[in-house]
């Protein structure tokens, strides 16, 4: 929120004459009966302009706004109030904050409800994580000597589990997801709001930036193409989806000239080589601007 130039509205100083400036004559001053001074009429106008300055200070305020994300859980939340409330958590406990159902929604625009779309390669729908029914599978993948190169998360399920849960149990800052092809989980994606991760101390991140992450699953769908035309539909989608989003961005190491290759076959420019905590890596963005472009 831009700050409130106060000055703007700053009443006049405290004490100050509002008679005729040209006015000279010293002012006239009486006693009554008793031999104490009593205020003049001029005396009796600046007391009043005294404390009318006095009041206009005191109602003088900063035009202060909440953010939209806020006022829009505000009234979620108010409207939960008004009919039924939430049931009963696991085991009969009282159930989880409205908070955190309703957050992710607000930051990243209902990942869940992005619905399939039309690929050149079939129809691709991106599926948010359940762990009970996801995490066998994803474990599988980031198992590959190809995927723990990068991602590093190779090992028992704990460890992909512990990775998938610090996003499910958080703020709804980045949503993992399973990318399904024609009815088949063949990738794993993770979409986050970029402006929002650690990732934004490292390069000039606009508001609303989205992140994708995202590996491919199986071995026969890597290098044939895949990648990239899922990247231009998922990337294509969250701009279609969040219109508060300007831009795309992604970070892929920038030894990992395959993944690079894909992010510019989809449309992607390169936009600079920055330093992570964890690797140097290729900023690429996809502009909304120049989505029918590139």
């Amino acid at each position: 929120m831009p700050p409130t130039d106060a000055s703007a509205h700053a009443a006049p100083a405290i004490g100050s004459d509002s008679g005729d400036p040209t006015d000279t004559r010293p002012a006239e001053s009486s006693t009554d009966v008793t031999g104490e001074p009593v205020a003049t009429d001029r005396e009796a106008v600046d007391s009043v302009n005294t404390v009318d300055t006095v009041a206009t200070d005191c109602e003088d305020t900063l035009d202060l706004r909440l953010p939209d994300e806020l006022l829009a859980f505000l009234e979620e939340q108010a409207g939960a109030d008004d009919g039924p409330g939430p049931g009963p958590g696991p085991g009969g406990g009282a159930a989880p904050p409205l908070f955190a159902a309703t957050i992710d929604h607000d930051l990243l625009d209902r990942v869940a409800e992005w619905g399939p779309v039309g690929t050149p390669v079939g129809t691709f729908h991106l599926v948010p994580v359940v762990i009970e029914r996801d995490l066998p599978l994803i474990t599988r993948w980031m198992n590959d000597p190809a995927v723990a190169e990068f991602w590093e998360l190779a090992g028992a399920e704990s460890v992909t589990g512990e990775h998938l849960r610090a996003q499910l149990d958080g703020d709804g800052r980045s949503v993992p997801c399973v990318g399904v092809l024609e009815g088949t989980p063949m990738s794993y994606w993770e979409i986050y709001r970029a402006d929002l991760d650690p990732m934004a101390r490292h390069y000039p991140a606009r508001p609303h930036d989205t992140g994708i992450h995202l590996l491919i699953g199986e071995v026969a769908d890597r290098g044939r193409g895949l990648g990239s035309a899922l990247l231009r539909a998922v990337a294509d989608l969250a701009l279609d989806r969040r219109p508060a989003c300007a831009r795309v961005v992604a970070e892929p190491a920038l030894r990992n000239t395959p993944s690079v290759a894909a992010f510019l076959t989809a449309g992607f420019r390169f936009s600079a080589e920055i330093d992570l905590p964890d690797k140097r890596a290729a900023l690429m963005v996809r502009d909304r601007s120049l989505r029918h472009l590139l």
